[in-house]
């Protein structure tokens, strides 16, 4: 096989990695093992989205492109989510220790 050949491969199989992600993804949301609220669910979806992109730009479909940044996008506005309610909860979390701490 020559080095052309493989290098032309390499599209492809980083595509098939994010299909990989995106059904481990979709089976572990739907066997109860993870969470959609989670990190891992979203980052497995964001890198899924983002390996099937790299692998069109070598085989362009426009309409894959689309869902795959819409897919990518929903991803990071999840993570913004999550990242906000954890957020929410430490600042309760402390101001509950503050007053503890205090009343004690």
């Amino acid at each position: 096989m020559s080095l052309h050949t493989l290098w032309a491969k390499i599209p492809d199989a980083v595509g098939l990695a994010g299909v990989a992600c995106l059904l481990i993804a979709y089976y572990l949301l739907n066997a109860g093992r993870i969470s959609e609220k989670s990190f891992s669910y979203q980052w497995l979806n964001f890198f899924g989205g983002g390996f099937l992109l790299f692998s069109l730009f070598f085989h362009w479909n426009i309409a894959s492109v689309v869902i795959q940044v819409a897919w990518m996008a929903i991803s990071m506005m999840g993570m913004a989510s999550i990242y906000q309610a954890r957020k929410k909860l430490d600042k309760k979390a402390s101001t509950l220790d503050e007053v503890t701490s205090s009343a004690a």
